[in-house]
């Protein structure tokens, strides 16, 4: 009688790191995506304070636009890269 139940653990044994490394090797332009975003929320962090006489507001929205759109930027060669 064979057993259709058994489940390969294997996926289990996978510590973190190689956990992390399997998936950006299936989705290259996840990481890609995440260390754009954090690139450019460190370089608006960085300029805040030379922003000249440009209201906060309008920096925060400069910058917000800027990482959205390297985020979809990045799903959308994410997209065509995996068809």
């Amino acid at each position: 009688m064979s057993s259709d139940t058994d489940v390969s653990l294997s996926s289990y044994d996978e510590d973190q790191g190689s956990k992390l490394i399997r998936k950006a090797r299936e989705a290259p332009f996840v990481p890609i995506g995440t260390a754009g975003f954090a690139a450019i929320v460190a370089y608006g962090l960085y300029k805040w304070k030379s922003r000249g006489d440009t209201k906060m507001s309008v920096h925060l929205i400069h910058m917000r636009v800027a990482a959205q759109g390297f985020v979809v930027g990045a799903m959308t060669l994410g997209m065509g890269y995996s068809k």
